[in-house]
């Protein structure tokens, strides 16, 4: 009898990794055009007279209040100079950040029909890390100044946790989270049940979209995190439970939980070993388990509530 259960289960996952396969197929050879435009290059390399041009170009890029005289005196800053030599350094080619974006748009597109790739503006400004990237329906813009590599001189003052993933291979899997934003509908997040699954669907979102990057990058943790993390998953879920924190309206709660961190704040002696933001990895295993055990859309999951999901996850950690 267990031997036929394991040949059921190797069957089932030969046919799964097949339509994986063929799904992928069918994604590569979506039709789609992006051309990324540098206007940290365009701007590097204009002289005051070449305003106007630019701001036809691009006049999202320009605030209606801001006086001429600012911008002219931005082109001849010397720490604006210094970001652009650093990052022509590590952007001379954008080649491979290219090619990863057009992999995200025709998995977008493939998901979404009715999804049309963005004009891609590269830019600077002066390292602003809580503003990396951002997207609407017809532009996704990417701060290069904030992905020169972690260890960047320019970080030296930013937390540690934060300047980890201030490097090229992140630009994808935040463009990815932003449109996630975009695509996630909860009625609330009101305990840290909601959190948790908002973040999980957000991480699931990534799993979809960007199946060619490391879990470790979907998250932002280094491989040793993301390890910790898969190991503790029993002990981190005996936690929230025995504490009864998932119904839990205590506003620190999210702080402690799912926010960006350092580390993990369980009030124990171990916290200082764990990685951040675990009920964001605790979410994810969940909206991953209630997606193996149920035939929802993966577009339809995403709208659906926090407590709907968590009932039909089935959710199991690994001990």
């Amino acid at each position: 009898m267990k031997k036929l259960i394991l040949l059921f289960v190797g069957f089932a996952l030969v046919f799964s990794c097949a339509d994986e396969s063929k799904v992928e197929k069918e994604i590569a050879a979506i039709d789609i055009d992006v051309v990324v435009e540098r206007f940290d290059k365009a701007f590097a390399s204009s002289k005051p007279e070449d305003l106007p041009k630019l701001k036809a170009a691009f006049p999202f890029m320009f605030s209606k209040t801001e006086n001429d005289s600012v911008l002219t005196q931005r082109m001849s800053d010397t720490l604006q100079q210094q970001l652009f030599v650093e990052i022509d350094k590590v952007f001379n080619n954008f080649a491979p950040q290219e090619h990863e974006i057009k992999k995200l748009f025709q998995h977008l597109k493939y998901y979404d029909k009715t999804f049309s790739a963005p004009r891609v503006v590269t830019f600077s400004d002066y390292v602003r890390y809580r503003d990396k990237v951002y997207v609407t329906d017809t532009i996704a813009l990417v701060a290069l100044d904030t992905y020169l590599g972690a260890d960047h001189e320019f970080y030296g003052g930013i937390p540690k946790y934060i300047s980890e993933n201030m490097k090229p291979s992140q630009i994808t899997p935040d463009l990815a989270a932003a449109y996630a934003e975009r695509y996630i509908y909860q009625s609330q997040r009101k305990t840290l049940l909601d959190e948790m699954i908002y973040f999980g669907k957000a991480l699931y979102f990534m799993d979809k979209i960007i199946p060619f990057k490391t879990d470790a990058e979907k998250i932002g943790y280094t491989q040793e995190q993301l390890e910790w993390a898969i190991s503790n998953e029993d002990q981190i879920w005996r936690y929230f439970i025995s504490k009864e924190l998932l119904y839990n309206t205590d506003s620190s709660l999210p702080a402690r939980f799912t926010a960006p961190a350092p580390f993990t704040k369980f009030y124990l002696e171990l916290d200082t070993e764990s990685p951040g933001k675990l009920g964001q990895y605790i979410g994810w295993q969940i909206v991953k388990s209630y997606m193996e055990n149920n035939e929802d859309d993966f577009m339809d999951m995403l709208q659906k509530d926090a407590v709907e999901i968590f009932n039909n996850a089935k959710y199991k950690p690994n001990r």
